[in-house]
């Protein structure tokens, strides 16, 4: 059994949904500390502008500090929802497939819940189904008990208790994973090559490190060939991801 274990992310870009794409169970990582200056409350669209941030805000003044991701609470004290539901919009409304995903988005924006795992874990859910990866299976780390331990040791852990075979991981965690203890606990470890063809654009030049929402609003049903590797001979091929943004 294929398993990847990712922090939960607002919106996160084409690689993310690679991974749940490829895996059998994806685990929403949700069980360990809150990082602000991470990707778990925002991400980037294009606009005619230049690249913009799509960030949603949480209680700060320190209430962050020591949380866990599962337990950050959204602060509704502005109307952040509905602007960004007006920025896609502004964005994107010529995008041949915007109509098609913006009512999809739309229940998820009207009445969001206070925690923000409880709004971007769904959400993120939502979006793979619409993709059509039908086969992975969803879990929460925080869902399974008696983990504990860090870095290497709680991700075998976790795979231990779900019974996994096959690890998946981004390849910018070569740099702390340690991949003997894998070894030793007879669990395969693949580290994923981020190499994926363009797709068309609404305002160049081309970035592939945006938000999945991009790749949808402009490809639609096309999008879920968009999370394969190219073909042999095919040269017009973005540039590896990982130091873009961090992934485990």
């Amino acid at each position: 059994m294929k398993v990847v274990i990712l922090q939960p992310s607002y919106l996160p870009w084409r690689g993310y949904f690679d991974q749940i794409r490829r895996a059998d169970l994806f685990i929403f990582y949700d069980d360990v500390q809150y990082d602000k200056h991470g990707w778990r409350n925002r991400n980037q669209i294009k606009t005619a502008q230049g690249k913009q941030w799509l960030t949603i805000p949480v209680h700060s003044g320190g209430a962050t500090q020591g949380l866990l991701i599962k337990d950050v609470e959204m602060d509704f004290s502005k109307p952040w929802a509905q602007n960004h539901l007006k920025a896609l919009r502004m964005s994107y409304a010529k995008a041949p497939f915007f109509a098609s995903y913006a009512a999809l988005l739309q229940p998820f924006y009207q009445q969001p819940p206070p925690l923000l795992a409880d709004f971007t874990i769904p959400l993120t859910e939502a979006l793979a189904r619409q993709m059509g990866i039908l086969h992975t299976q969803f879990l929460r780390s925080s869902q399974i008990p008696g983990i504990t331990g860090e870095k290497t040791a709680r991700l075998l852990q976790i795979l231990q208790a779900v019974g996994a075979d096959h690890y998946l991981s981004g390849p910018s965690a070569k740099e702390y994973i340690q991949s003997e203890l894998f070894r030793q606990a007879g669990i395969a470890l693949e580290y994923i090559d981020y190499n994926y063809l363009p797709y068309p654009q609404l305002h160049p030049p081309y970035d592939p490190y945006v938000s999945i929402l991009d790749l949808l609003f402009m490809t639609g049903p096309d999008a879920p060939g968009y999370l394969l590797p190219p073909s042999k001979g095919d040269d017009d091929s973005p540039a590896d991801h990982s130091a873009s943004e961090p992934i485990l």
